[in-house]
C-alpha cells in the first residue's frame, strides 16, 4: 500500500479536521438518501408525480449509489483516496444544484442519478482514508465516530427536510448541499493526506457495467406498473448480468469485488445482515413519513421530528456501541440490534388516522436504541475482516450491499402491499399498505439479527 508520509492521530489538528470533513461529506450523501422522504408528498403534488415516479426519485439516487459504489471504492484504491473523494464531493455538489432547479419528475429523477454517482465516489473513500491514514491504533475509534455521525446524518434528514418543506421549499433540501460541499472540499484539500494501494491491477470495467445492468433491470421490474414485454426483457437482462458478474469476478485477475473476501465468514455474515436490515430501514423511513402526513395529518416538519429519537440515540450511543463491540465482539450487538429495531417497528404498526405523539414516540425510541447498537459495530467489523489493501473495496462492497438492499426493498414493497399510482394521497389505501409493509420490515429486521447470531458465532481475527 502507498501510505501517507505521516499517520494522522485523532488528537492532532489535521486528524480532527480530516475526520470532521470526511464525516460531514459522507453525512451529506447519506442525508440525501433520507431527507427526500419527508418531501415526497409535497414535491409529488408540485411536480404532478405518480407513486412510481416518487419511488424513482428515491431509487434513481440509490441505483447510482449501489451500482457504482464498488467502482468508487476500486478507483480510490487505484488513483488515490483523497483524489477520488474530492472528485465525488464536487460531482455530488453539482448534482444537488441541478436537482434544486428541476422542473419535471423526469428531470428530477435524472438529476438524482447524477447526484448518486457523486455519492458513489465519495462514500467508500471516506472509510478508506480513515483506515489507511490514521495510526494503526486509531482507525477503530475514528470509524466509530464516523459511523455514529453518519448515522445521525441519515436520521436527522427527515427533520431538516420537514423544516425546509414547511418554511421554505422542497428545492432547498438539495440547495443546502452546495455550501456544505464547498466547506468539505476546502478542508480535505488542505489537511488530508493522500494514500493508495500499490497492489491493485487493471480496472474491472466489465464488472462495473454488469453491476449497473443487473441492478437497473431488477429495479425497473420491481417498479414497473405492468408486466409487459419490456419488464420481462429487463428481468432477463438483470438475471444474465448477475450470473455474468459472478463468472467475470471469479476469472478476472483484478476483480471489482474480489469474491475471496466472502471467504471470511464474518465479512459474508455482516454483508448478509446489511442487505436485509438496510432494506427494511429504507422502507420504514419511506412509508412512515408518508403515513404520518397522509393519514395522521402531520405537517412535514412534525413528520421529520418523529425521527429525533434516532438522532439522539446515535449521537449518544454509537461510540459506546463501538467500544462494547471491541470488548465483547460484534456478535451480540449485531444480533440484538436488529431484533430491537424489529420490536420498535411492531410498535409503530398501529399508527393511523388521528395518531398523536404518544402513538409514535415509544416505537421510535425502541427502534433508535436498536439502530444505535448495530451501526458502529457493523462498519468496524466489515473493514476489520478485509485486508488493508482492499479497504476501499471492502467499504464499497458493504455500501453497495446496503444501498442495493434499500433500493430493491423500496422498489418492491409498495406493489407487494398494494400501493401504486396516487394511492399515497388516499388515507385508506395508505394505511392498509403501511401496516402490511411495517410487518414485513419487522420480519426482515428479525432475520438480520438471526443472520448475525449464527454468521458471527466464530469471530475471525482481522487480516492484514
Amino acid at each position: 500500500m502507498h501510505e501517507p508520509t505521516a499517520y494522522l492521530t485523532r488528537s492532532s489538528r489535521e486528524g480532527r479536521l480530516t475526520l470532521w470533513a470526511l464525516t460531514l461529506g459522507s453525512g451529506i450523501a447519506i442525508l440525501d438518501g433520507s431527507v427526500v422522504n419527508v418531501a415526497l408528498k409535497t414535491l409529488g403534488s408540485d411536480l404532478g408525480a405518480s407513486l412510481e415516479q416518487l419511488q424513482w426519485v428515491i431509487n434513481g439516487y440509490m441505483l447510482a449509489l449501489a451500482g457504482l459504489v464498488l467502482v468508487g471504492g476500486s478507483l480510490s484504491d487505484r488513483l488515490g483516496r483523497r483524489r477520488i473523494y474530492l472528485v465525488g464531493v464536487t460531482w455530488f455538489m453539482l448534482g444537488s444544484l441541478l436537482c434544486a432547479i428541476a422542473q419535471t419528475p423526469g428531470q428530477l429523477i435524472g438529476m438524482r442519478v447524477l447526484q448518486g454517482i457523486g455519492a458513489a465516489l465519495l462514500t467508500p473513500g471516506a472509510l478508506a482514508i480513515i483506515q489507511a491514514s490514521y495510526a494503526p491504533e486509531a482507525p477503530a475509534p475514528a470509524i466509530g465516530t464516523w459511523a455514529g455521525m453518519s448515522g445521525i446524518a441519515a436520521a436527522i434528514g427527515p427533520f431538516v427536510g420537514g423544516w425546509l418543506v414547511d418554511h421554505a421549499s422542497w428545492r432547498w433540501i438539495f440547495g443546502m448541499n452546495v455550501p456544505l460541499c464547498l466547506l468539505v472540499l476546502a478542508v480535505v484539500w488542505r489537511v488530508t493526506p493522500e494514500s493508495r494501494s500499490a497492489t491493485v491491477g487493471r480496472f474491472d470495467l466489465v464488472g462495473a457495467v454488469l453491476t449497473v445492468v443487473a441492478l437497473t433491470g431488477l429495479t425497473f421490474v420491481l417498479t414497473s406498473p405492468t408486466a409487459g414485454a419490456l419488464a420481462y426483457a429487463a428481468g432477463l437482462a438483470a438475471l444474465v448480468a448477475a450470473v455474468a458478474f459472478i463468472v467475470v469476478e471469479r476469472r478476472t485477475a483484478s476483480p471489482l469485488a474480489p469474491l475471496s473476501l466472502f471467504g471470511s465468514r464474518v465479512f459474508s455474515a455482516a454483508n448478509g445482515m446489511t442487505f436485509v436490515v438496510y432494506g427494511a430501514l429504507g422502507v420504514v423511513f419511506f412509508i412512515l413519513v408518508l403515513q404520518l402526513q397522509v393519514t395522521a395529518g402531520w405537517s412535514a416538519l412534525a413528520a421529520g421530528v418523529s425521527g429525533l429519537p434516532v438522532t439522539v440515540a446515535l449521537m449518544l450511543l454509537s461510540s459506546r456501541a463501538a467500544a462494547l463491540s471491541a470488548r465483547i465482539g460484534p456478535r451480540i450487538p449485531m444480533a440484538l440490534g436488529p431484533i430491537i429495531c424489529a420490536v420498535g417497528v411492531l410498535l409503530l404498526v398501529p399508527v393511523g388516522a388521528g395518531a398523536g405523539w404518544m402513538a409514535v414516540l415509544p416505537g421510535m425510541v425502541v427502534f433508535a436504541l436498536g439502530l444505535a447498537l448495530l451501526v458502529s459495530p457493523l462498519t468496524a467489523t466489515v473493514l476489520a475482516a478485509a485486508p488493508d489493501s482492499h479497504a476501499g473495496v471492502a467499504s464499497g462492497i458493504n455500501n453497495a450491499v446496503a444501498r442495493a438492499g434499500s433500493l430493491l426493498a423500496v422498489a418492491a414493497l409498495p406493489a407487494l402491499v398494494g400501493l401504486s399510482g396516487a394511492d399515497y394521497q388516499d388515507p385508506g389505501a395508505m394505511t392498509s399498505g403501511y401496516r402490511l409493509g411495517m410487518l414485513i420490515c419487522a420480519g426482515l429486521l428479525a432475520l438480520g439479527g438471526v443472520i448475525s447470531w449464527f454468521g458471527l458465532r466464530s469471530e475471525e481475527s482481522p487480516r492484514t
